[in-house]
């Protein structure tokens, strides 16, 4: 049947014939957003990751409100958020209960900020305190970091602490997961350390003793560094992965403009994903902006979903 193009980004139901059992069609149904992958197929988008269905068969579509949230559990939050911590380590790291006061000489808030995910042990007031001393210590800004809407986040801000605004890569992101997928290529080169190449398309100069340490630790987490090239034999595009448990943790992806759209960072992501399943890696995980929405559809076309949130909040001006 013809897709009316009014549909495409909209949130549909749509079932598609997928066989047929003794003369019979049998069908399928998929719930989620809408995209043309072609003029032969179309993508649903769903909770479980995308769906291909070519289009011709397709037998009935219909818009449908949108899916009402749903929240993973506080402790699947609390362990994801812990893993993602472990595997982008900040040169300093104290724990005060569950909390876990970082420092890295203001490089990325992830790694420059108190990360709240569970009972730091003593009364919050107290340990918003001791974020503020630890910060004062460390030369950084006072800033905690908070599952959104948890129980942690609300404690934090019924003392006053408010969004981080003016945090210029952006004051809420989102984890994203999906179920590992890799494929070598050969175009892709591997290795557990990163090269001056690696360090260049990363950063563009070379790295403080802070960036050093949380990108290229030594121990753990086990990280890998891919480095694609063209066929000239310059370095088009590099990604960070770091195996933390059962997760392979993406950092770091880049592409050269002159390598742009033309699948290169899916081949990157996909080297990675295959050297940590043969490392025992199950998901992939990643943090990313929520204002990066150019990013957060590129990782939900290759089947990421969203886990869940999180904020940064600082103290009130006011």
């Amino acid at each position: 049947m013809e897709i009316p193009d009014a549909l495409v980004g909209a949130r549909v139901s749509l079932r598609h014939r997928i066989g047929e059992r003794d003369g019979r069609p049998l069908f399928s149904d998929a719930v989620g957003e809408l995209s043309a992958d072609g003029p032969a197929a179309v993508l649903v988008r769903t909770r479980r990751g995308p769906v291909r269905v070519e289009r011709a068969a397709v037998v009935a579509v219909r818009a449908v409100p949108p899916a009402v949230p749903r929240r993973a559990p506080l402790a699947a939050v609390a362990r994801l958020e812990g893993l993602c911590a472990d595997a982008w380590p900040a040169p300093v790291d104290e724990p005060l209960g569950a909390w876990r006061l970082r420092a890295a000489g203001g490089y990325t808030g992830r790694s420059d900020s108190a990360l709240a995910i569970g009972d730091p042990g003593m009364p919050v007031p107290e340990a918003l305190a001791e974020v503020r001393r630890f910060a004062r210590e460390h030369g950084i800004k006072p800033r905690v970091h908070a599952p959104a809407g948890s129980p942690w986040e609300r404690a934090v801000a019924e003392q006053g602490w408010v969004l981080d605004a003016a945090h210029a890569a952006g004051a809420e992101s989102a984890v994203l997961v999906a179920p590992l997928a890799g494929a070598h290529d050969p175009r892709v080169e591997l290795a557990e350390r990163p090269s001056a190449e690696f360090w260049e398309l990363a950063l563009s100069a070379p790295p403080t003793p802070a960036q050093r340490q949380v990108i290229a630790p030594e121990g753990e987490p086990r990280t890998v560094f891919g480095l694609l090239r063209g066929p000239s034999g310059a370095a088009l595009g590099q990604v960070r992965g770091a195996l933390v448990a059962d997760h392979l943790h993406l950092s770091l992806l880049q592409v050269d403009p002159s390598g742009r759209r033309q699948g290169l960072a899916t081949v990157l992501i996909a080297a990675v994903a295959a050297w940590a399943q043969e490392h025992g890696a199950r998901w992939s995980v990643l943090q990313v902006a929520l204002h990066n929405t150019g990013a957060r559809a590129f990782y939900g076309r290759l089947g990421h979903v969203e886990h869940h949130r999180y904020r940064y909040l600082v103290p009130s001006s006011r």
